[in-house]
């Protein structure tokens, strides 16, 4: 089995993060249903409050490409999130790490 992180910036519109993080509760579910999804995690920023991390895992990057986008409930996450960002998110898949270290 592969092990594939998605990485996205995701770049909230000023004074829509409170209708951006219930339509992103909402919208969990769809991605969650895909085969080869291994897990999601969306991390709000810091120092700029309107910018959020997205990981997701993956089985393979096809179990993203083709299993979630080309499926109806892609459809319904870009109604569900996509009117929140600007710019539009680059999407990136990266492979197995090649150095893991834990703190104690």
């Amino acid at each position: 089995m592969s092990n594939i992180l998605e990485h996205a910036i995701l770049e909230v519109r000023p004074g829509q993060i409170a209708e951006f993080e219930t339509a992103l509760a909402q919208a969990i579910p769809l991605i969650a249903a895909t085969p080869g999804f291994l897990g999601i995690s969306v991390r709000p920023c810091v120092e700029r409050p309107s910018r959020y991390l997205l990981l997701v895992r993956w089985e393979t990057v096809a179990a993203h490409e083709v299993g979630f986008r080309q499926s109806d409930r892609y459809e319904r996450w870009k109604e569900l999130l996509h009117r929140f960002y600007d710019p539009a998110p680059t999407v990136e898949h990266y492979g197995p790490p090649i150095v893991t270290e834990t703190g104690s």
